[in-house]
């Protein structure tokens, strides 16, 4: 058994303003990405691409990815709460995002970019998705520092003991380090390598889509769910794993129809 850090969740506290670990692993995350996906434009694989419309498509997939990380949560995981006050999808100091919702709403921005510059949705998918684990693990760790979205109770040697009242004083799997090991750094790997290969257009974006909901429904069957939603039909099945599900099955798809293509495309 591991006894849980003494990890403080607010990063910088000055006077009344508190920046937490959370917001900076949000802001981080987005730098990364802009960083990361600004040096490949107009090289190799992501050749076409400039400066300006990598800009443009962070802020159109960090806004959807905010504003649909949160609308998801409501739909998902607090609906009644969302029904009986609408007013509370606003409270976003509370806490409470969806990464299936965020996915979605990153889509969305990922369409509307694809409709105004005129290039290929896969082609926009596959260019920017490498960069996207970098946040996801980022996410993950703050959720760690934050004592939220733990592990089942477990007697492994590397169970936390978490702190907070709500844990209910047993160790448990520090599921949130399970993922920020898979969706974020084995993900990048397994993309990044990916891009640097040039596939077809569509093997990234299929990837991410498998690799994500694989991993994500895999660490599901050790971590504690929500404690609103508990488990569903049957005692053993999460919203995690039940939205994770079309995930896998678009990914599988795109992969099938991507490895079929007559001719191998480029991401531009």
């Amino acid at each position: 058994m591991i006894q849980f850090p003494a990890l403080d969740p607010v990063a910088i506290e000055l006077g009344p303003l508190a920046i937490r670990w959370y917001g900076l692993s949000y802001v981080v995350g987005i730098g990364l990405a802009w960083w990361l996906l600004h040096r490949r434009a107009g090289q190799g694989a992501a050749r076409g691409w400039t400066q300006a419309e990598v800009s443009d498509l962070v802020f159109y997939a960090a806004l959807g990815a905010v504003l649909g990380g949160r609308l998801g949560y409501g739909l998902f995981y607090g609906f009644d709460a969302w029904l009986a006050n609408p007013a509370e999808l606003l409270a976003v100091w509370r806490g409470g995002m969806s990464f299936h919702g965020g996915t979605l709403g990153v889509i969305v921005a990922m369409a509307l970019f694809a409709r105004r510059s005129g290039k290929p949705f896969l082609a926009v998918a596959d260019f920017v998705l490498p960069a996207v684990p970098i946040g996801l693990g980022l996410g993950r760790l703050a959720n760690f520092v934050n004592q939220e979205l733990w592990g089942a109770p477990s007697n492994l040697p590397w169970a936390v003991l978490f702190t907070t009242p709500a844990a209910g004083g047993v160790p448990r799997h520090p599921s949130q380090l399970y993922e920020a090991l898979l969706e974020g750094v084995v993900l990048f790997i397994v993309l990044n390598w990916l891009h640097a290969r040039a596939p077809r257009r569509g093997v990234i974006a299929g990837s991410f889509l498998l690799g994500y909901g694989v991993c994500r429904s895999a660490v599901e069957f050790v971590r504690e769910p929500d404690a609103q939603l508990g488990y569903l039909w049957g005692g053993w099945l999460t919203m995690g794993q039940v939205l994770s599900l079309p995930m896998i099955l678009a990914g599988l798809a795109i992969l099938v129809f991507a490895t079929r293509a007559a001719q191998p495309a480029p991401l531009r």
